[in-house]
C-alpha cells in the first residue's frame, strides 16, 4: 500500500472490512494514522502479540488514553492497561463479581427488564432501538450490579463514548476534548459520590464489596477504587450495547434472518456469536513493545505502540472459513472479539447473556424491524464499533 490508510476516515468507519482485507493481503503489518500507530491485521500475528505480555506490554493502551491534552484518566489506570504481577492482583478482585452464579442470578431480573422495555417499544413502533432498548438493559443490569441509580443510563452512556474515543480525538480539536474533559470530570464526580454513600450506608453491591475488599491485608486506595468503577460502567455498556446494535441492523438489513431467528430460537447464542465476530463491538487494542521486536516478519523498535485490529482478525480466514461471509449457525469458536488470554473480557458471560435475553424477548413479538434508508453513523472510534443511533419501525407479530 502506497499511503498510510486513516483508520478514522468516515469510509473507514462506514466499512473497514475492504480495508482490513487489502491490509492483511499487502501490509499486514504497517504504520497507519492517526499517529503512525503499527497496525497488526493477520490473526496468527494479533494471537502472537497476545500470548506474549512481557514483549508487548498492554501499558501501550494506557499511552493511548491518557493523551497530553487529557492527562488524568482513571481507565488509564485500570486492570485494562496492567501487565503481570499487578494484573493479576486486580483480575481476582472484579472476577468475584462475574461468577457464574452470580450471572446466573441475574437473568430474571434482565428477562423482566427485556418484557418491559419491549412492550415500551411496540407500543411506540417507531423509536430508536439504541435508547429503546440496546442501551437501557445492560444499562439496568450494571446498575443492579453496581448499586447505580439505572435511570442515570442516558449519563452513563454519554459518558462511556467520550471514554471510548479519547483516543481517536485529534490534538487539534479543543471542542471535542473539552467535552470529553468535562465528561471525566463529571463522571469522576458521580463515582466519588457512589464511593463516599457506600462508606456510609453500604449494600449488597459490586461498589460495598470493593470497599470492603482486601488483597494481602490491604484495602485498595482511592485511585484504584475509581479506576475499577469507570473500567466496569464503561465496560459494562458500551459491548453489549453495541452488540444489540450491531446486531439489530443486521436483522433489519436481513429479514431472512430475522425469520429464520423467529422459526428456530434455539439459533440465537449462534447469532449473537456470529454478530460478535462479522461485527465485532471491540475493534482494536493496544500494545506497547518493552524491547526490539518482530512481528510477521518486520522488526519493531522498543517503545512502539501496536494496534491489534480484531476486527480484521475476526473477518481472517485463519481464523474462520468463508470469513467474509455473515453464516447463522457456524460451529467456529468465537471468543476473540473478547480478548485473548490474561485479558480475557470478564463480562463476556454477562454480555452474552444480555443479549440473548433482550432477543428472546424481542424476537417471537415482532414480525418485521426496518430501518430509515439513511447510511448508519457509526462512532468515531479506534476501539469500539457501534451505531450512534438507529431509528426502526418494529411490526407487532
Amino acid at each position: 500500500m502506497s499511503a498510510r490508510v486513516n483508520l478514522l476516515a468516515p469510509e473507514v468507519l462506514a466499512n473497514p472490512y475492504p480495508v482490513f482485507a487489502e491490509l492483511r493481503r499487502d501490509a499486514p503489518i504497517c504504520q497507519v494514522e492517526p499517529g503512525g500507530l503499527w497496525a497488526v491485521s493477520r490473526y496468527a500475528d494479533i494471537m502472537n502479540v497476545l500470548k506474549n505480555p512481557q514483549l508487548f506490554s498492554s501499558e501501550g493502551m494506557a499511552r493511548s488514553m491518557e493523551p497530553a491534552w487529557l492527562g488524568y484518566n482513571p481507565v488509564a489506570r485500570s486492570m485494562l492497561v496492567m501487565d503481570p504481577p499487578r494484573h493479576g492482583r486486580a483480575r481476582s478482585l472484579i472476577s468475584r463479581a462475574f461468577t457464574p452464579t452470580t450471572i446466573a442470578q441475574l437473568e430474571p431480573f434482565l428477562r423482566a427488564t427485556a418484557e418491559r422495555l419491549v412492550d415500551e417499544l411496540l407500543a411506540r413502533r417507531d423509536a430508536d432501538f439504541l435508547q429503546s432498548l440496546a442501551l437501557p438493559l445492560p444499562a439496568a443490569a450494571i446498575g443492579h450490579l453496581m448499586g447505580l441509580d439505572a435511570s442515570l443510563y442516558s449519563r452513563f452512556k454519554h459518558w462511556s463514548d467520550h471514554v471510548a474515543v479519547v483516543s481517536a480525538i485529534s490534538a487539534t480539536d479543543i471542542e471535542k476534548q473539552q467535552q470529553v474533559q468535562r465528561s471525566l470530570q463529571e463522571m469522576e464526580g458521580y463515582l466519588k459520590e457512589v464511593l463516599e454513600h457506600r462508606r456510609r450506608e453500604p449494600g449488597d453491591d459490586l461498589v460495598s464489596g470493593l470497599l470492603t475488599a482486601r488483597v494481602d491485608g490491604e484495602a485498595l486506595s482511592d485511585a484504584e477504587l475509581m479506576s475499577f468503577l469507570f473500567l466496569l460502567l464503561v465496560a459494562g455498556l458500551e459491548t453489549t450495547v453495541n452488540l444489540l446494535g450491531n446486531g439489530a441492523l443486521l436483522l433489519a438489513d436481513r429479514p431472512d434472518l430475522l425469520e429464520r431467528l423467529r422459526a428456530e430460537p434455539e439459533l440465537i447464542p449462534s447469532f449473537i456469536e456470529e454478530v460478535l465476530r462479522y461485527e465485532s463491538p471491540a475493534q482494536a487494542g493496544f500494545r506497547l513493545t518493552t524491547a526490539e521486536a518482530e512481528v510477521g516478519g518486520v522488526k519493531l523498535p522498543k517503545y512502539s505502540v501496536l494496534i491489534l485490529l480484531l476486527g480484521s482478525a475476526c473477518r481472517d480466514e485463519q481464523y474462520v472459513p468463508d470469513a467474509e461471509r455473515f453464516v447463522l449457525g457456524r460451529k467456529d469458536p468465537a471468543n476473540l472479539p473478547f480478548g485473548h488470554g490474561i485479558h480475557f473480557c470478564l463480562g463476556a458471560p454477562l454480555a452474552r447473556l444480555e443479549a440473548r435475553v433482550t432477543l428472546e424477548a424481542l424476537l417471537p413479538r415482532i414480525r418485521s424491524l426496518s430501518r430509515t434508508p439513511e447510511a448508519p453513523r457509526w462512532h468515531p472510534s479506534l476501539q469500539i464499533r457501534g451505531l450512534m443511533s438507529l431509528p426502526v419501525r418494529v411490526e407487532p407479530a
